[in-house]
């Protein structure tokens, strides 16, 4: 009989054998979530569990209070007749105004023109041939970071582009995704840029601060040195992780995505050089010509009602121009895209630009499928109550421990990382969480500025592991234009590096930020009452 202890290892075992605890741990996340259903069937699934759910609650008195309104918080039955004939009746209404939907689509028109007349390719081709292989990185991760002055164009720009520069550049273009994705949702807090979440999430923390303070007065910026000192510290761990830790686990995997999803990446001749820069040059007219509109004082893309001289009324969250940007986004797409055809020789005719635009939302059907369940049951989850009264049990868990200022910072950020796992929006969250969490530690002499930049710190770095994210269906459908077995499983094991590195850095990057005294902003504080 075959002595048993001699017998050879299979290739995949002795690899998983060899490979180090971490990466077995991503492997099993991997496999145990690519078993999953199809995205769309899981969101189907989880809507009909919330629906279940919301009716074995809805009796039970949870002992729970709307900070906002006062009233009784329970969960709601969704169940009911009612229930079921509101659904019904406002299906086609929860689809159409899922926010993700009409940006992605929007902004894919001006893409499909701007990749597939070849105007993004040639940019990306002479961004290659000066910027080193090793840096590409970096660059990457910056500029997703710095993609969140445009609300969420880097979810349908910058993470395609992520993919499409790894691979241009012979490396593994999941990679290049997973650090886009990593700067723009995991990084979501860090940005040296003023945008219009900053005065957004500020708003609540007034509000909160002043049910004990009714005087207080807060900077709508008023953590922006911390959140531009983040950008840094996201870029470098984002670089490492990317470099150390995703990118060696995907070498074995396999890109086999059909060639026609992917962009290709050929040598620039002098008369697509020409296009290019004539496309470039038309894109920054487009640009002066919406500055020299949107700077004079009484412009139409100001926010009229803004009254606060510290912050110009161009990034009011109701301004305008804020409302406007994936439009502009597309506006600015389009324009190079299609001068870069006709001079480059692409375009014939308008015929050519609109086949572009269809081109691009070919791409896009399995992700509309997948945001109609999402979508459904993004609102089944509000409705129900059930994700709010997880956020305020949590949230009295932490105050009711009392502990010390610096245990309790890390506390917010730790449960705000667990419940945007939960509830996506970051206003909703910090709207529904801040009444407690301000004055809490306001009486123990924490300035709200700093209990907020806490908050802000936890909300992004769980963005990029949970599949409740808008966004999170078309990371995969960019995956997939590579690899086309992508299951949720991948990306989830693929950004769990992400996700746990930047929560434990961040945290203590930000205990350090504070130990040191650097101002979170100008006329910020850390604490309560100010100096």
């Amino acid at each position: 009989m075959a002595d048993k202890g001699n017998e050879p290892v299979k290739p995949e075992k002795q690899q998983e054998h060899n490979s180090s605890l971490f990466d077995r741990f991503l492997n099993g996340i991997e496999r145990a979530g690519n078993k999953l259903p199809d995205p769309a069937m899981l969101f189907f699934l989880l809507m009909v569990f919330v629906w279940i759910l919301s009716a074995v609650l809805a009796p039970i008195d949870f002992g729970e209070t709307h900070p906002l309104t006062g009233n009784e918080l329970s969960v709601n039955n969704l169940l009911t007749g009612e229930g079921m004939a509101n659904f019904l009746a406002n299906m086609v209404e929860t689809f159409v105004l899922f926010a993700p939907l009409g940006i992605v689509l929007v902004a894919m028109l001006g893409v499909g023109v701007a990749e597939h007349s070849g105007w993004i390719s040639a940019g990306l081709k002479k961004l290659l041939s000066f910027t080193p292989k090793s840096f590409l990185t970096p660059m990457l991760i910056l500029i997703a970071i710095v993609s969140h002055t445009a609300a969420d164009a880097g979810y349908v720009l910058v993470i395609p582009l992520g993919g499409v520069i790894f691979y241009a550049a012979g490396r593994h273009p999941l990679a290049g995704i997973a650090a886009a994705f990593a700067g723009v949702s995991g990084g979501f807090s860090a940005n040296f840029i003023p945008s219009a979440i900053d005065p957004l999430i500020m708003s609540f923390t007034l509000e909160a601060a002043r049910i004990l303070d009714p005087e207080i007065v807060l900077n709508p910026l008023n953590n922006i040195y911390f959140t531009g000192a983040s950008s840094i510290v996201i870029v470098l761990v984002g670089w490492f992780i990317t470099d150390k830790i995703v990118e060696p686990r995907l070498s074995d995997v396999k890109v086999d995505g059909d060639e026609d999803e992917i962009p290709e990446m050929e040598t620039v001749t002098k008369r697509e050089s020409r296009a290019f820069w004539l496309g470039f040059g038309a894109m920054l007219l487009g640009i002066i010509g919406l500055l020299l509109w949107a700077l004079p004082e009484g412009s139409a893309l100001r926010d009229p009602e803004w009254n606060n001289p510290e912050v110009s009324s161009l990034f009011s969250f109701h301004a305008p121009l804020m409302q406007a940007i994936v439009p502009l986004i597309f506006i600015l797409l389009l324009i190079p895209g299609v001068v870069y055809g006709y001079a480059s020789g692409k375009y014939k005719s308008s015929k050519d630009m609109i086949n572009n635009m269809s081109k691009s939302m070919e791409s896009m059907g399995y992700y509309i499928v997948m945001a109609f369940f999402c979508a459904l049951f993004i609102d089944a989850f509000a409705k129900s109550n059930i994700g709010l009264l997880i956020a305020l049990k949590g949230a009295n868990f932490l105050q009711s421990l009392a502990l010390p200022g610096q245990v309790t910072i890390v506390g917010i950020v730790f449960l705000s990382a667990f419940v945007n796992i939960l509830v996506g929006s970051a206003s909703a969250k910090w709207a529904l969480i801040a009444p407690i969490f301000v004055p809490m530690l306001m009486q123990l002499g924490i300035s709200p500025d700093l209990t907020q930049a806490a908050y802000r710190v936890g909300d992004s770095v769980s963005n990029i592991i949970t599949p409740l994210l808008p966004y999170f269906p078309l990371v995969v459908v960019f995956c997939q234009r590579y690899v086309k077995k992508t299951g949720i499983g991948t990306v989830i094991s693929m950004m769990l590096p992400y996700s746990i590195i930047f929560l434990i850095v961040w945290t203590a990057f930000l205990l350090l930020y504070w130990w040191i005294g650097i101002p979170l902003s100008f006329e910020s504080n850390y604490v309560y009452p100010a100096p």
